[in-house]
């Protein structure tokens, strides 16, 4: 045979189902991922799980695995600059029919402009998994010739972009820039191109455990932990001592103070995080989100973690309590620009039209929390969202619709934050860019949007 890897049985998407160049299966599993994404239009957890789990998909070490993961997410959070450095290296655009190779050369150029893979091992890997890809086996010397140049000129072209531009879409830098200033809205763009690091939240003794776990006590209680490595492979996980939880979203549930003994509802409770700090904290947690599949996953962390809360699947723009609560956290659904970091696929996914679907969605969700909370209790809501519509906006259309409602300003105090994270209005406002704490040097969290308001009683 002429070419022998041309022959070589199948699967539906071309991949090789014969052994394969090492570091070949982690780069078919991150084009898979990368194109579920930026072709498809899925979720990067969704695409990602696809690509691993596609017959005649041999599992992946859990180092090739990670390897896969950080190089699909890192084609979708630099996507822009990618695509602008690969256009400049081709004397045509790719046809439609090629969207895949097109993947392939994003995934090649990421190895060679952020992953510091050598240039020889990156070039090899992207021309024999180009031969694989139906089609794709008359354009591997365009893709050799193409990435051959990225790694000669690429860096220089890199260089003369603006990245933050060019790798935000234009809607959602404009909203930033609007709202934020000029100068902050850069500093949103650069942090929400980083890679989050992992946080996790304790049930006790944090200081114990970050020196247990190497990690870095936090001056809000939260352990910032170096990422790499399966989570389920750490010291304290499989009894149940933390959870994985970024700083910002811990701060919420914290706002509603002393909790012991009250019944509190956590509305849109999936995944499970501020449910596990009410529980810890001692509260009579309801739990309430729209989707079964994912209180199922509440339910096994909460069984992990040996706490107990009332897990409830309903739509809560239609559930009605037998009796009102003492206090109401609500994380409504938001376009979660706020979580760049952690999740690349919203710079994507989302579209400058969800922010307004959203808002109506998340107003009548505020109506329904404040039905459900006693007199004299206290609401506490929260987004992800950078966006002033599903935040600030919010609350401010809220208080006059409802007048027993009053808001009840926050201080950093509360939680060993930065003053800087707290409006002049007294809610809490978290950038990607900020300082952990006030003493800290350390930098980056969730944009967080979250306001306290008490019932009259």
């Amino acid at each position: 045979m002429a070419n022998d890897i041309s022959t070589k049985k199948r699967d539906a998407t071309g991949a090789s189902l014969a052994g394969a160049t090492p570091g070949l299966a982690a780069r078919q599993v991150a084009v898979s991922a990368a194109a579920g994404v930026l072709l498809r239009r899925h979720a990067l957890d969704e695409s990602l799980a696809d690509a691993l789990g596609k017959p005649g998909v041999s599992p992946l070490a859990p180092r090739d695995r990670a390897f896969a993961q950080l190089l699909a997410s890192t084609v979708i959070r630099r996507s822009g600059v990618l695509q602008a450095v690969i256009a400049s290296c081709l004397e045509k655009p790719l046809s439609e029919k090629h969207a895949e190779v097109g993947i392939l050369l994003l995934t090649g150029a990421a190895q060679l402009l952020f992953l510091s893979t050598p240039p020889h091992a990156a070039i090899s890997l992207a021309v024999d998994h180009c031969r694989l890809v139906p089609g794709g086996a008359r354009l591997d010397k365009l893709v050799n010739a193409v990435l051959r140049r990225v790694a000669r000129d690429g860096p220089a072209h890199l260089a003369s972009l603006d990245a933050v531009k060019v790798n935000i879409p234009h809607w959602m830098w404009k909203r930033w820039h609007d709202a934020y200033g000029e100068h902050a809205a850069r500093q949103i763009a650069a942090a929400s191109l980083d890679e989050a690091a992992l946080d996790i939240s304790v049930k006790s003794e944090p200081a114990s455990w970050a020196e247990r776990l190497g990690g870095t006590l936090l001056p809000t209680g939260s352990i910032r932990l170096d990422a790499g490595g399966r989570i389920e492979d750490l010291p304290g996980f499989q009894e149940g001592a933390w959870w994985v939880q970024d700083l910002g979203a811990a701060i919420p549930a914290r706002l509603l103070g002393d909790v012991a003994g009250l019944r509190v509802a956590d509305l849109c409770a999936a995944p499970g995080g501020k449910t596990a700090g009410l529980a810890a904290a001692g509260a009579l947690v309801t739990a309430v989100d729209i989707s079964e599949s994912r209180l199922l996953r509440v339910a096994e962390n909460l069984k992990r973690l040996g706490l107990e809360a009332q897990l409830i699947a309903a739509d809560i723009c239609a559930a009605a309590p037998p009796e009102p609560f003492d206090a109401v956290l609500l994380d409504a659904p938001c376009t979660a620009t706020g979580t760049i970091r952690r999740h690349p696929d919203i710079l994507r996914l989302k579209r400058e039209s969800d922010v307004a679907a959203l808002a109506a969605l998340q107003a009548k969700m505020l109506d329904r929390a404040s039905a459900m909370l006693k007199p004299g209790g206290l609401l506490v809501y929260c987004t992800c969202s950078l966006e002033p519509e599903e935040g600030v906006e919010q609350i401010e259309q809220l208080l006059v619709r409802d007048t027993s409602l009053s808001r009840v300003p926050v201080s950093a105090t509360e939680f060993d934050g930065d003053p800087a994270w707290i409006t002049a209005a007294g809610d809490l406002r978290t950038l990607p860019f900020h300082a952990v704490g006030a003493n800290t040097t350390i930098t980056g969290l969730d944009g967080f949007y979250a306001a306290r308001l008490r019932k009259a009683a």
